[in-house]
């Protein structure tokens, strides 16, 4: 059994964990409330402006969507992985890592890059995988328009023909205790037809102005920035709803290591007062004899 100290000392040790796992968790509680309620406001707006793209462009000759809608022989294929720049997330970033991989083994024989989104995601897919860029700045401070600069670099790339198609690996918020991985195509962006996209699309008589067309490539940018930020709002909200959820457990578990330390220490303490009894008594009986 170790001695008295060196349980003393992991007492004091697995306190001062629970300290900082504690107080871990109430930062992310707090900072979740923000972020739940940010992509809770935007999901409608995104929503209905994808929406609104695909009633107008089912309408429209399948070309309509000019390069956005470019459908080439896929060779160079590009992954947008949107991770953390923190750890201690559970298995929240590991998840979107292993998608990650899932999808480019997937593409056999094709050149897949990696354009990630977070710092955790870039220190580990560099190891194994072509990373061209990172963009972990982003989380300093999360704003449309920063956001709208990497989706304008995106398009540049796919228009430029560097890649034949592009896509988007995240965590999707569901609640503090759930994120569900989801890969989405962002370029090129899939032809919507009325009897293949399961929604009803708006055949009313309306006059547009000006044309269809122009309205058309109009939101295609608007849509496409719209999407990769609701990406991004959805992965920071998972994070610190992942966070919160780690800590919590591992605050539950400092908390039951404690208690053992504790009845262990008080189990050895009372050996150590048994036996100076013992000794005294017997050294007192030795005197009589």
């Amino acid at each position: 059994m170790a001695n008295l100290k060196e349980i003393r000392n992991r007492i004091t040790s697995v306190q001062s964990t629970m300290q900082i796992t504690s107080a871990m968790k109430m930062v992310s509680a707090a900072k979740l409330k923000k972020a739940q309620d940010a992509i809770t406001a935007m999901r409608p707006y995104a929503e209905k402006l994808t929406e609104l793209l695909q009633s107008v462009s089912a309408t429209l000759d399948g070309d309509a969507g000019g390069e956005y809608t470019s459908q080439r022989e896929i060779n160079k294929v590009l992954l947008v992985a949107i991770t953390s720049n923190r750890g201690l997330c559970g298995a929240f970033n590991t998840n979107v890592i292993k998608q990650a991989k899932l999808v480019a083994d997937s593409y056999n024989g094709k050149q897949v890059d990696i354009f990630a989104i977070g710092k955790k995601g870039n220190d580990v897919l560099r190891k194994t995988t072509s990373v061209i860029e990172n963009k972990s700045e982003v989380f300093d401070q999360l704003t449309f328009d920063n956001v709208a600069k990497i989706a304008d670099l995106l398009t540049e790339k796919f228009i430029a023909g560097e890649y034949d198609k592009i896509e988007i690996v995240y965590n999707q918020f569901k609640n503090a205790a759930t994120q569900i991985v989801q890969t989405e195509q962002f370029l090129p962006l899939a032809p919507v037809h009325p009897e293949t996209s399961g929604k009803p699309v708006s055949t009313g008589d309306y006059i547009f102005e000006p044309s269809k067309e122009e309205i058309v490539l109009t939101l295609i940018p608007k849509s496409l920035k719209t999407q990769l930020y609701k990406a991004i709002r959805d992965s920071f909200a998972s994070e610190h709803g992942a966070r919160m959820t780690a800590m919590h457990k591992a605050t539950d578990n400092a908390t039951e290591l404690r208690n053992q330390l504790k009845l262990t220490y008080n189990k050895a303490r009372q050996a150590a007062i048994t036996n100076e009894i013992l000794e005294i008594v017997g050294g007192a009986e030795a005197l009589k004899g």
